[in-house]
């Protein structure tokens, strides 16, 4: 089997197919030539910057071509590319770049006020890169555009490319802080299909020579309808371009469900990345609203992974798309592939029943595979290509990929039972983690906060059922003897803190939170006291 790397396979397509579209956004669309020239040109301006092998390069940006172009440098340079969770605050984002040891940030112009808070704490990075999005351009920082307009013939840097450098997908940790993901670039070519496709029947290939005499025509055109920071939509989107596809961006920056069918439509494209049903509820509501409006007849797959994706709205979407597969996986950024569910039309899944992955297993507490039918309560695992590890945290590292009867398994936490015909129910992550729209708020995190409030005593954070995001962050609150708060006068002191999806959207207040005497807290009652007195949905 070939040892892979991103960059050497993506100069192999641009040489077959230059012409080929490769990214795309509202009226802008670069050949896989020009994106290969462009990403060349970076790839020299980081090296001449000073960086050595393997250091870091964060991408700090809502969907764009300059997100993968910004990657596929890297990957050139011998570089890691970092993603960065624009949603973040100062506090979030100062932690993440230094976590990951930031040498080079490619970020968009909007973003710079934040930065400034935050840049003079990291001093590690050598070179800032502002990407123009309308907002002014910080003097402190290279102009992105001139940088990579002109291109570049190719460029290796003196250490070479090697299938073991990494790309480090940032993920939330158990307190709160997101923790680095450490993906070998050979591991995760060949996760993401590699250079064959066993769905349409493609063996993998022998080697680059093979691979290039496969990529003869331009690959599926894709559009990353979630966020390219996320895995889900990374993922998808690198996927697409080892088939010599290309990947087609939003050109707005908030989700807009007439805005995506019309980009389908305009692009005619073959598939469609999104989260669960964050995405696909307003999906729906807008082919509902608007019936045989869109010219959707080139899209053939739509694909979520991270969140769940309920069987009603797959059925509504099957609906309007009867000749569409709804692909949803199981997984997360440390673990791909756990399950997989797909649904036809006539034919839609059950919410959160999935078919089990190539090479996973469900795997009690004590390290013994669940019977099927046995009712036995385990954690998902899948072996195969999985990650290194977490970047700079051995302890993390060692709970979640665990060696089973000896071979090496990535567990992230995914509580589920196992059918008696094999397929599995998903009960959730064990630890206590709130799930919106796709992203993961850590209870522990935002309780601190709270806490800070001088009218708190005591706060438990929990999700409840969401029609559209899945869960919504709710704070159960004991208030200080005497005092008195308003619901939204505490999300305002949670929001100048946090992130905004981290912002509890209901507040509950409680005569007492009920902790044991260690201070235990009993989660599952105070989700069920908080579910009883939000609506759903309200």
């Amino acid at each position: 089997m070939s040892a892979w790397t991103f960059a050497d396979a993506y100069e192999r397509v641009a040489e077959n197919l230059p012409g080929a579209p490769c990214q795309s956004q509202g009226d802008r669309e670069l050949t896989w030539c020009e994106f290969d020239r462009r990403a060349n040109a970076l790839a020299a301006d980081l090296l001449a910057a000073g960086l050595g092998e393997q250091a870091k390069v964060a991408a700090y940006l809502t969907n764009c071509p300059e997100y993968l172009e910004a990657y596929v440098a890297a990957f050139k340079a011998g570089l890691v590319p970092v993603n960065t969770n624009f949603r973040y605050g100062p506090a979030e984002v100062r932690y993440l770049l230094d976590n990951a040891d930031a040498e080079a940030v490619v970020f968009h112009a909007s973003f710079a006020p934040l930065l400034e808070e935050v840049r003079a704490d990291l001093p590690r990075v050598r070179r800032w890169y502002a990407v123009d999005d309308g907002a002014p351009q910080p003097p402190w920082a290279v102009p992105y555009e001139p940088v990579v307009a002109p291109g570049a013939d190719r460029v290796v840097a003196p250490w070479g490319r090697s299938p073991d450098h990494l790309l480090l997908l940032y993920t939330g940790g158990t307190t709160g802080m997101p923790k680095g993901v450490m993906w070998r670039q050979d591991d995760l070519f060949n996760l993401l299909g590699g250079a064959g496709n066993p769905v349409l029947g493609i063996p993998p290939s022998s080697g680059l020579d093979d691979y290039a005499s496969q990529i003869s025509a331009p690959g599926p055109r894709v559009v990353a309808a979630c966020p390219l920071m996320h895995g889900t939509g990374q993922f998808s989107a690198l996927l697409a371009m080892n088939r010599g596809g290309s990947v087609v961006c939003l050109a707005g920056r908030r989700f807009d469900a007439d805005e995506l069918w019309q980009t389908v439509q305009d692009c005619r494209a073959d598939g469609l990345a999104i989260v669960g049903d964050a995405f696909a509820r307003p999906m729906l509501a807008s082919l509902d609203a608007h019936p045989g409006r869109w010219d959707l007849s080139s899209l053939k797959v739509v694909t979520s992974s991270g969140v769940m994706w309920s069987r009603e709205v797959k059925t509504g979407l099957l609906r309007h798309l009867p000749g569409v597969v709804l692909f949803d996986s199981l997984g997360s950024s440390e673990a791909v592939g756990l399950g997989v569910s797909l649904s036809t039309a006539g034919a839609a899944t059950g919410t959160a029943r999935f078919g089990l992955g190539a090479g996973a297993q469900v795997v009690t507490d004590d390290g013994r595979f669940v019977a099927p039918g046995s009712g036995e309560e385990g954690m998902v695992a899948v072996t195969g290509f999985i990650p290194v590890g977490y970047y700079k945290d051995a302890e993390k590292t060692a709970r979640t990929f665990r060696t089973i009867d000896g071979t090496r398994y990535s567990v992230p936490g995914d509580y589920a039972t196992v059918e008696a015909d094999g397929t599995i129910r998903l009960l959730g992550r064990g630890s206590v983690v709130v799930n919106t729209g796709g992203e993961k708020v850590f209870a522990e995190e935002v309780e601190e906060v709270l806490k800070q409030h001088p009218s708190v005593a005591d706060a438990v954070v929990v999700g409840v059922p969401d029609p559209r995001f899945g869960q919504a962050v709710t704070a159960v609150v004991e208030l200080a003897p005497g005092a008195a708060a308003e619901g939204a006068d505490l999300a305002e002191f949670v929001r100048r803190h946090l992130a905004g999806y981290k912002v509890p959207r209901h507040i509950v207040v409680v005569g007492s939170i009920g902790r044991s005497p260690a201070g235990k807290v009993d989660y599952p009652r105070l989700a069920h006291v908080a579910a009883e007195q939000v609506p759903v949905g309200g």
